[in-house]
């Protein structure tokens, strides 16, 4: 008698922390949707697991496409968002377009592709997992738009929470602190700073914590997530 694997679908999948995770999820059984939008290093990652894994290359801001993707999955466990976007920039001058953008990326997508693949995870009595951020508990100047949208992601998630609690889906909200990431370069030159990736959280450091939680057994459930670097 043969186990079906447990299926993960992993947006924001070809870098930084979602790469991260897809690699530790494979490393402990999981069979694997992984989204992105480069098709390059979605197939890198995808030669990286051990175990069976997809690649859907996609624009989550476009609809059509986030359909698609439901469509393409008939069975899920674990459904976990790690893509999203960033701008800084301070309230008096940021471009509307910017906080419009980041609103779609940060909690738009999240939103829509949680709604079409929740029967799935309720069939499976399955989880949810939010890559959120530090900006998501507290907003410093420069991150207004940023840190609307990551709060707002929380409040989704908290709510989410207690409507599905029921039907035993677990969410898990995860706030990671300054992380070495492509994202985090960027941050670092829309702040003028010299990037120094050793100075912060490696993207294993919050996939292995992940991967912790969600492991544990049915009767229990890890709600937030608090990572932070210790030498930032």
């Amino acid at each position: 008698m043969t186990t079906e694997l447990r299926r993960a679908l992993v947006t924001g999948a070809s870098s930084g922390i979602g790469r991260a995770i897809a690699l530790e999820l494979a490393a402990r059984g999981f069979a694997l949707e992984l989204v992105g939008r480069s098709r390059e290093r979605l197939d890198a990652v995808v030669r990286d697991v051990a175990h069976r894994a997809r690649a859907h290359e996609a624009d989550l801001l476009d609809d059509l496409q986030v359909a698609a993707i439901a469509r393409a999955v008939t069975r899920l466990d674990l459904l976990v968002h790690a893509a999203g976007a960033v701008a800084l920039g301070a309230v008096g001058d940021a471009p509307i377009g910017d906080l419009d953008h980041q609103y779609r990326a940060n909690l738009r997508v999240p939103f829509l592709l949680t709604q079409a693949l929740l029967p799935l995870l309720r069939a499976s009595r399955g989880q949810v997992v939010f890559v959120n951020s530090g900006a998501g508990l507290d907003a410093r100047a420069g991150w207004a738009a940023y840190a609307a949208t990551k709060h707002a992601l929380r409040a989704l998630a908290n709510a989410l929470r207690e409507e599905e609690q029921p039907r035993g889906v677990r969410v898990l909200s995860v706030y990671p602190g300054r992380t070495a990431t492509p994202m985090q370069e960027a941050v670092h030159r829309m702040e003028g700073r010299e990037y120094d990736p050793s100075r912060f959280l490696q993207p294993e450091d919050v996939a292995t914590q992940i991967a912790a939680a969600i492991e544990l057994p049915e009767r229990a459930a890890v709600l937030d997530l608090s990572i932070r670097p210790t030498r930032a």
